[in-house]
Protein backbone atom coordinates (compact mmCIF):
# COMPACT_ATOMS: atom_id res chain seq x y z
CA UNK A 1 0.00 0.00 0.00
CA UNK A 2 2.37 2.36 0.95
CA UNK A 3 4.37 1.51 -2.46
CA UNK A 4 1.20 2.47 -4.44
CA UNK A 5 0.48 5.35 -2.59
CA UNK A 6 4.34 6.90 -3.65
CA UNK A 7 3.89 5.72 -6.92
CA UNK A 8 0.44 8.22 -7.40
CA UNK A 9 1.68 10.83 -5.24
CA UNK A 10 5.30 10.76 -7.82
CA UNK A 11 3.04 10.66 -11.00
CA UNK A 12 0.53 13.51 -9.23
CA UNK A 13 3.66 15.54 -8.84
CA UNK A 14 5.00 15.15 -12.06
CA UNK A 15 1.92 15.71 -14.19
CA UNK A 16 1.02 18.93 -11.90
CA UNK A 17 4.58 20.14 -12.91
CA UNK A 18 4.03 19.51 -16.53
CA UNK A 19 0.73 21.55 -16.50
CA UNK A 20 2.75 24.62 -14.80
CA UNK A 21 5.63 24.11 -17.58
CA UNK A 22 2.61 24.39 -20.70
CA UNK A 23 0.88 27.12 -18.55
CA UNK A 24 4.63 29.07 -18.62
CA UNK A 25 5.05 28.36 -22.01
CA UNK A 26 1.84 29.19 -23.28
CA UNK A 27 1.71 32.50 -21.37
CA UNK A 28 4.89 33.35 -23.09
CA UNK A 29 4.11 32.35 -26.44
CA UNK A 30 1.28 34.77 -25.81
CA UNK A 31 3.35 37.86 -24.62
CA UNK A 32 5.74 37.33 -27.37
CA UNK A 33 2.70 37.79 -29.88
CA UNK A 34 1.19 40.83 -28.37
CA UNK A 35 4.40 42.79 -27.42
CA UNK A 36 6.96 41.46 -29.70
CA UNK A 37 10.84 43.07 -29.45
CA UNK A 38 12.73 43.88 -32.26
CA UNK A 39 14.98 41.41 -33.94
CA UNK A 40 18.76 41.97 -32.94
CA UNK A 41 20.85 42.48 -36.07
CA UNK A 42 22.58 39.77 -37.46
CA UNK A 43 26.07 41.73 -37.71
CA UNK A 44 26.17 44.23 -34.47
CA UNK A 45 24.01 42.72 -32.46
CA UNK A 46 21.27 46.28 -32.85
CA UNK A 47 17.87 46.81 -34.12
CA UNK A 48 17.92 47.83 -37.96
CA UNK A 49 17.76 51.50 -38.82
CA UNK A 50 13.93 52.48 -39.40
CA UNK A 51 13.23 53.49 -43.37
CA UNK A 52 14.01 57.33 -43.85
CA UNK A 53 11.00 59.13 -44.68
CA UNK A 54 10.33 62.02 -46.77
CA UNK A 55 10.36 65.83 -45.10
CA UNK A 56 6.81 66.53 -45.22
CA UNK A 57 7.58 69.55 -47.35
CA UNK A 58 9.28 67.52 -50.19
CA UNK A 59 6.05 65.19 -50.50
CA UNK A 60 4.07 65.85 -53.52
CA UNK A 61 0.52 65.67 -51.83
CA UNK A 62 1.60 67.38 -48.60
CA UNK A 63 1.87 70.97 -50.54
CA UNK A 64 -0.66 73.53 -49.82
CA UNK A 65 -0.42 74.70 -53.28
CA UNK A 66 1.19 73.84 -56.79
CA UNK A 67 3.37 76.26 -58.78
CA UNK A 68 4.46 75.60 -62.16
CA UNK A 69 6.84 77.65 -64.31
CA UNK A 70 6.85 77.02 -68.05
CA UNK A 71 10.03 77.93 -70.45
CA UNK A 72 10.65 76.89 -74.35
CA UNK A 73 8.74 77.74 -77.37
CA UNK A 74 5.27 78.74 -78.68
CA UNK A 75 3.73 74.85 -77.79
CA UNK A 76 4.31 76.38 -74.53
CA UNK A 77 3.19 79.56 -75.30
CA UNK A 78 0.24 78.01 -76.49
CA UNK A 79 -0.13 78.47 -80.21
CA UNK A 80 -2.93 76.94 -81.89
CA UNK A 81 -5.09 76.85 -78.86
CA UNK A 82 -7.81 79.68 -79.60
CA UNK A 83 -8.25 79.36 -75.91
CA UNK A 84 -4.99 81.02 -75.06
CA UNK A 85 -4.51 77.77 -72.25
CA UNK A 86 -2.46 75.63 -74.56
CA UNK A 87 -1.07 71.95 -72.97
CA UNK A 88 0.93 74.57 -69.46
CA UNK A 89 -3.24 75.94 -69.13
CA UNK A 90 -4.59 72.68 -69.52
CA UNK A 91 -2.66 70.54 -67.24
CA UNK A 92 -3.32 73.18 -64.57
CA UNK A 93 -6.70 72.73 -64.82
CA UNK A 94 -6.35 68.53 -64.96
CA UNK A 95 -4.30 68.77 -62.12
CA UNK A 96 -6.37 70.93 -59.69
CA UNK A 97 -8.74 68.79 -60.42
CA UNK A 98 -6.80 65.46 -59.77
CA UNK A 99 -5.40 67.04 -56.91
CA UNK A 100 -8.08 69.13 -54.89
CA UNK A 101 -6.24 72.23 -54.23
CA UNK A 102 -4.63 75.27 -55.89
CA UNK A 103 -2.50 75.17 -58.75
CA UNK A 104 -1.00 78.28 -60.35
CA UNK A 105 0.89 78.83 -63.11
CA UNK A 106 3.46 80.80 -61.28
CA UNK A 107 5.58 81.86 -64.70
CA UNK A 108 5.13 81.49 -68.45
CA UNK A 109 8.35 82.01 -70.36
CA UNK A 110 7.90 80.80 -73.59
CA UNK A 111 8.34 82.33 -76.86
CA UNK A 112 6.84 81.81 -80.15
CA UNK A 113 9.95 80.65 -82.00
CA UNK A 114 12.44 79.87 -79.82
CA UNK A 115 15.05 77.46 -80.38
CA UNK A 116 17.22 75.86 -78.12
CA UNK A 117 20.16 78.71 -78.07
CA UNK A 118 16.78 81.53 -78.19
CA UNK A 119 16.13 80.04 -74.57
CA UNK A 120 19.55 80.11 -73.43
CA UNK A 121 20.01 83.87 -74.60
CA UNK A 122 16.71 85.31 -72.83
CA UNK A 123 17.63 83.07 -69.35
CA UNK A 124 21.08 85.47 -69.80
CA UNK A 125 19.73 88.33 -70.58
CA UNK A 126 16.25 87.87 -67.63
CA UNK A 127 16.69 87.51 -64.23
CA UNK A 128 13.90 86.28 -62.87
CA UNK A 129 13.79 82.78 -64.70
CA UNK A 130 15.69 81.45 -61.85
CA UNK A 131 14.16 83.34 -59.12
CA UNK A 132 10.71 81.89 -60.40
CA UNK A 133 11.98 78.31 -61.00
CA UNK A 134 13.31 78.61 -57.38
CA UNK A 135 9.86 79.01 -56.16
CA UNK A 136 8.33 76.20 -58.86
CA UNK A 137 7.02 73.02 -57.90
CA UNK A 138 6.46 72.09 -61.31
CA UNK A 139 8.26 72.84 -64.46
CA UNK A 140 6.99 72.15 -67.83
CA UNK A 141 9.06 72.76 -70.90
CA UNK A 142 9.29 72.43 -74.78
CA UNK A 143 12.11 73.27 -76.99
CA UNK A 144 13.65 71.29 -79.93
CA UNK A 145 11.15 71.90 -82.51
CA UNK A 146 12.33 74.85 -84.21
CA UNK A 147 15.88 73.64 -84.54
CA UNK A 148 14.50 70.50 -86.12
CA UNK A 149 12.06 71.84 -88.67
CA UNK A 150 12.50 75.70 -88.81
CA UNK A 151 8.95 76.46 -87.76
CA UNK A 152 8.35 74.42 -91.23
CA UNK A 153 9.54 77.63 -93.24
CA UNK A 154 10.93 76.00 -96.68
CA UNK A 155 12.03 72.57 -94.96
CA UNK A 156 10.14 70.63 -97.59
CA UNK A 157 11.83 72.14 -100.21
CA UNK A 158 14.93 70.82 -101.37
CA UNK A 159 15.55 72.16 -105.15
CA UNK A 160 18.72 70.16 -105.47
CA UNK A 161 17.46 66.88 -105.37
CA UNK A 162 13.84 67.71 -105.69
CA UNK A 163 12.67 65.87 -102.83
CA UNK A 164 9.82 66.88 -100.76
CA UNK A 165 11.96 66.83 -97.29
CA UNK A 166 16.03 67.20 -96.47
CA UNK A 167 16.22 64.76 -93.70
CA UNK A 168 19.61 65.30 -94.08
CA UNK A 169 19.27 68.59 -93.07
CA UNK A 170 17.55 68.30 -89.76
CA UNK A 171 19.46 65.21 -88.54
CA UNK A 172 22.97 68.09 -88.70
CA UNK A 173 21.25 70.52 -86.98
CA UNK A 174 20.61 68.01 -83.81
CA UNK A 175 24.02 67.59 -82.50
CA UNK A 176 24.87 71.01 -81.58
CA UNK A 177 20.92 71.40 -80.29
CA UNK A 178 20.99 68.82 -77.84
CA UNK A 179 23.77 69.67 -76.78
CA UNK A 180 21.89 73.34 -75.64
CA UNK A 181 19.43 71.05 -74.31
CA UNK A 182 21.70 69.50 -72.20
CA UNK A 183 22.57 72.76 -70.57
CA UNK A 184 18.54 73.92 -70.40
CA UNK A 185 18.68 70.67 -68.38
CA UNK A 186 21.76 71.33 -66.46
CA UNK A 187 20.43 74.84 -65.73
CA UNK A 188 16.72 73.89 -64.36
CA UNK A 189 18.23 70.94 -62.39
CA UNK A 190 20.88 74.31 -60.80
CA UNK A 191 18.55 76.50 -59.99
CA UNK A 192 15.87 74.42 -58.71
CA UNK A 193 16.83 70.76 -57.89
CA UNK A 194 13.91 69.77 -55.89
CA UNK A 195 11.09 70.34 -58.67
CA UNK A 196 9.49 68.03 -60.84
CA UNK A 197 10.42 68.86 -64.55
CA UNK A 198 8.67 67.44 -67.88
CA UNK A 199 10.28 68.27 -70.99
CA UNK A 200 7.69 67.18 -73.81
CA UNK A 201 9.01 65.26 -76.62
CA UNK A 202 8.51 66.13 -79.92
CA UNK A 203 6.19 65.16 -82.95
CA UNK A 204 6.34 65.17 -86.31
CA UNK A 205 3.87 67.41 -87.38
CA UNK A 206 4.87 67.07 -91.46
CA UNK A 207 4.24 63.08 -91.28
CA UNK A 208 1.44 63.28 -93.69
CA UNK A 209 3.47 65.17 -96.20
CA UNK A 210 6.64 63.08 -95.64
CA UNK A 211 5.64 60.25 -98.31
CA UNK A 212 9.04 58.66 -97.72
CA UNK A 213 9.06 58.63 -93.56
CA UNK A 214 12.57 60.36 -94.03
CA UNK A 215 11.59 62.57 -91.22
CA UNK A 216 10.62 59.89 -88.47
CA UNK A 217 14.35 58.60 -88.04
CA UNK A 218 14.99 62.20 -87.11
CA UNK A 219 12.48 62.67 -84.53
CA UNK A 220 12.86 59.42 -82.50
CA UNK A 221 16.78 60.18 -82.82
CA UNK A 222 15.67 63.86 -80.94
CA UNK A 223 13.66 62.16 -78.39
CA UNK A 224 16.20 59.47 -77.66
CA UNK A 225 18.73 61.93 -77.37
CA UNK A 226 16.23 63.84 -74.86
CA UNK A 227 15.64 60.91 -72.85
CA UNK A 228 19.51 59.72 -72.35
CA UNK A 229 19.89 63.86 -71.31
CA UNK A 230 16.72 63.73 -69.04
CA UNK A 231 17.99 60.49 -66.90
CA UNK A 232 21.35 62.34 -65.69
CA UNK A 233 18.87 64.12 -63.11
CA UNK A 234 16.43 62.49 -60.94
CA UNK A 235 13.34 64.52 -61.48
CA UNK A 236 12.92 65.00 -65.49
CA UNK A 237 10.70 63.14 -66.88
CA UNK A 238 10.45 62.88 -71.19
CA UNK A 239 7.23 63.12 -72.17
CA UNK A 240 6.38 60.94 -75.57
CA UNK A 241 3.72 62.66 -77.74
CA UNK A 242 4.28 61.32 -81.00
CA UNK A 243 1.92 58.80 -81.18
CA UNK A 244 -0.76 61.21 -80.01
CA UNK A 245 -0.62 62.47 -83.37
CA UNK A 246 0.58 60.35 -85.45
CA UNK A 247 -2.63 58.63 -86.91
CA UNK A 248 -4.54 62.07 -86.68
CA UNK A 249 -2.99 65.16 -87.67
CA UNK A 250 -5.88 66.71 -89.19
CA UNK A 251 -7.73 66.00 -85.85
CA UNK A 252 -5.38 67.39 -83.41
CA UNK A 253 -3.00 69.94 -85.48
CA UNK A 254 -4.08 73.82 -85.86
CA UNK A 255 -4.33 75.07 -89.30
CA UNK A 256 -1.10 75.97 -89.50
CA UNK A 257 -0.33 72.14 -89.84
CA UNK A 258 2.60 72.84 -86.95
CA UNK A 259 1.40 73.26 -83.83
CA UNK A 260 -1.40 71.50 -82.00
CA UNK A 261 -4.81 72.88 -81.66
CA UNK A 262 -6.77 72.80 -78.54
CA UNK A 263 -7.85 68.61 -78.84
CA UNK A 264 -3.71 68.12 -79.13
CA UNK A 265 -2.51 70.24 -76.48
CA UNK A 266 -5.57 68.21 -73.71
CA UNK A 267 -3.65 64.90 -75.34
CA UNK A 268 -0.56 66.63 -74.20
CA UNK A 269 -1.65 68.07 -70.93
CA UNK A 270 -3.59 64.32 -70.19
CA UNK A 271 0.05 62.16 -70.85
CA UNK A 272 1.57 65.08 -68.01
CA UNK A 273 -0.84 65.00 -65.87
CA UNK A 274 -1.16 60.93 -65.79
CA UNK A 275 2.41 61.03 -65.61
CA UNK A 276 2.60 62.98 -62.06
CA UNK A 277 0.76 60.63 -60.34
Amino acid sequence: MRSTRWLWRTVGTGAALATLLCLFGFGYAVNQIMFPKPAASDAAGEAPPAATEKPKEDVWEAKPKIQIVALGDSLTAGTGDLTGKGYVGQTRDLLEKQLGKPVYVYNNFAIPGFRTADVLKDWDAKKDIDKSLANADLVLLTIGGNDLFEGGQGIFTNTDTGEGFNPKAAAERIPGAIKRLGDIFDRIAKANPKARVLYVGLYHPFLDLDTNRAGVAVVEQWNTAAFELANRHPNFVVIPTYDLFELNLNKYLYSDHFHPNQDGYLRIAERVVEALK
